[in-house]
């Protein structure tokens, strides 16, 4: 059942931020609309909330997770004012790359690709 709960807390989390983000409530020039969030994980007492976030123009930076983290007391509130549970997890604010990476690795595979067929109209 704490399971449940914890994952039902990070769906709600997860959400609140992105529509904050999409709505450009907050106002760090650091955070921009193309800011995704991908994953939360709650920790199982909801004392803390890792939050991981990517760009989906494919590389995120250090700079756009710092200026989420400054803004955390001001979305740890927003998250207060919809959920009613007696604390509010803390926000950790961690870069997730993985959507770059597929980026990365789309593009080598269509480089092999377009190789590959060099090579079989050549022959």
């Amino acid at each position: 059942m704490p399971q449940f709960r914890t994952e039902r807390v990070g769906q709600t989390i997860q959400e609140k931020i992105g529509s904050l983000i999409l709505e450009g409530k907050i106002k760090d020039s650091r955070v921009n609309s193309f800011l995704s969030i991908t994953k939360v994980d709650v920790s199982k007492d909801l004392s803390y909330a890792d939050v991981y976030v990517s760009d989906i123009r494919g590389k995120i930076s250090e700079r756009e997770v710092e200026g989420l983290q400054s803004a955390a007391g001001f979305i740890q509130s927003q998250l207060g004012a919809v959920m009613h549970i007696r604390k509010i997890p803390r926000l950790r604010f961690h870069a997730d790359k993985s959507i770059g990476e597929a980026f990365d690795l789309i593009k080598k595979i269509e480089g092999l690709v377009t190789e590959q067929d060099k090579k079989l109209s050549a022959n």
